[in-house]
């Protein structure tokens, strides 16, 4: 088996994963300078890039401002809260952003992009799949992580 063009784009895998992408993912989850990341898919570039990234001290309504309203991205959000033990904890959501107003092309290839671009992102704890605001709230992540 051939490890050759790992990263490469395949019929079935959809895009390829930018390593900034993988690195800015990493610097969350490791090194927490980042409270959010935003990634799109860059169709010239056939791979899965990041287009946004929210400072520590940002909110999750800065996060959520963020998303476009018509059309998909990729998201990982750094979610801090306290447990009913008071111990500070920290989860990574990976939250795959779908809105139905975007175009049927645009959701076709997030949605055959998304499992391989997840699979790169190693540490993440929970994924949501939202169409609307009202589905990745700041309540569901709260009710997931708890």
């Amino acid at each position: 088996m051939s490890f050759r063009g790992l990263s490469r784009p395949n019929a079935s895998s959809g895009m390829g994963v930018a390593d900034h992408s993988k690195n800015t993912f990493m610097e969350l989850k490791q090194k927490k300078v980042h409270r959010y990341v935003i990634f799109k898919v860059d169709e010239k570039k056939r791979e899965v890039v990041v287009e946004k990234t929210g400072g520590p001290a940002e909110s999750y309504d800065d996060f959520a401002a963020s998303l476009p309203d018509n059309d998909c991205r990729y998201a990982v959000f750094d979610f801090d809260f306290v447990t009913s033990e008071n111990c500070q904890k920290s989860k990574i959501f990976f939250i795959a952003w779908s809105p139905s107003t975007s175009r049927i092309r645009a959701k076709m290839l997030y949605a055959t992009t998304k499992d391989r671009f997840r699979r790169e992102l190693d540490g993440v704890h929970y994924e949501i799949q939202a169409t609307d605001p009202t589905e990745m709230d700041l309540e569901v992540l709260r009710e997931r992580a708890h």
